[in-house]
């Protein structure tokens, strides 16, 4: 009996010897980091473009203050250098007064009186050198009044200077977040394979990532002549025209584009100034319904407005999307919180 029962120990003792090796080769795999599936990628390259985007939104709101702020302060030197030059003239105007006083004065006008040879001579030329130091007065006091004008001038001046700087320092810090951002994009799409880009750029150009995978660039446009002759289609047309462009963070165009530069651009085109922010361009006309959308209309995405596009008929909409991708068309609905502004 002992015999018999001792294979059958080994048996089990072999048994339970496999299964636990076998548990611990399937351990490996289950505590193994398989790596972000190609959907989270994409999920993450679209949070830090949209990331890219609104700091790009306050670099260029941070660059137009600075802009304005430059021009007051020109302005402000302009007129802190006229305003010395009157001071000059003034100072160079009651120092020869002066000058002719001290060479015929220092003498007593009573004795001055006594020693004339022509009495009233003396008395027509004393009246007028009384009418003289009058107007001397008056110029002294108004020399005062200009000495204060421009030293409130300069006060005012440096403190629009103080204000260049800080804004040059927020155009710096807004720089550096745009530039962390799309660095980080462009790492994690280095990490895609061949296919897995070519799905990234197929789903942003259909819609797919805002669930609308019909669609597309393929819908039919109205044809430019169908426009007519208004402001709003010309600002069409030259959006058109800049199909194929780069997108570059900051830029106005003519040969690249960030969303809202695109705006600004094509608009001018057109003969009208936009705002130079896509939250500025939410406000720059008249909001209606995305049902009643018009070729022009400028479609504002977003809760913040941080991306924004122009209106091209038929459901589509012409915009510069991201870094690394070109002025093309999408779908109008492809982004959440859709405004559509007539201009």
């Amino acid at each position: 009996m002992a015999s018999h029962r001792r294979p059958v120990r080994v048996t089990v003792l072999t048994a339970a010897a496999a299964a636990t090796a076998a548990a611990s080769l399937g351990a490996v795999p289950a505590g193994a980091d398989p790596g972000p599936t190609p959907a989270a990628t994409r999920a993450t390259v679209d949070r830090l473009f949209e990331e890219a985007e609104k700091a790009t939104e306050g670099y260029n709101r941070a660059d137009e203050k600075a802009d304005a702020l430059r021009r007051t302060v020109s302005q402000a030197q302009d007129s802190l250098a006229r305003g010395q030059e009157r001071i000059n003239r003034m100072r160079g105007a009651l120092g020869s007064v002066a000058g002719a006083q001290y060479r015929s004065g220092g003498i007593d006008p009573a004795l001055a009186l006594l020693l004339s040879s022509d009495p009233d001579t003396y008395l027509d030329r004393a009246s007028a050198l009384d009418r003289i130091t009058a107007r001397q007065g008056a110029a002294l006091a108004e020399l005062r009044r200009e000495q204060r004008r421009l030293g409130q001038q300069r006060t005012e001046a440096r403190a629009v200077l103080a204000e260049l700087e800080r804004s040059r320092a927020e155009v710096a810090r807004h720089k550096r977040t745009v530039e962390k951002k799309l660095a980080e994009a462009r790492r994690v799409l280095a990490s895609l394979t061949v296919e897995q880009r070519a799905d990234y750029d197929r789903a942003s150009r259909t819609g797919e990532r805002a669930g609308d995978p019909a669609g597309g660039p393929a819908a039919e446009l109205p044809p430019l002549a169908d426009l007519g002759p208004s402001r709003a289609a010309a600002a069409v047309m030259a959006a058109r025209s800049a199909i194929g462009r780069p997108y570059v963070w900051g830029a106005t165009g003519p040969s690249a584009f960030d969303c809202s530069g695109l705006m600004v651009w094509s608009y001018r085109q057109a003969g009208i100034s936009l705002p130079r922010t896509s939250s500025a361009q939410r406000y720059a006309g008249r909001q209606v319904p995305l049902s009643q959308a018009q070729p022009g209309d400028l479609v504002t995405y977003r809760g913040d407005a941080s991306h924004v596009a122009i209106y091209a008929g038929n459901g589509q909409v012409i915009h510069a999307p991201y870094p690394g991708a070109r002025v093309r068309y999408d779908p109008v609905n492809m982004m959440s919180h859709v405004t559509v502004t007539r201009v």
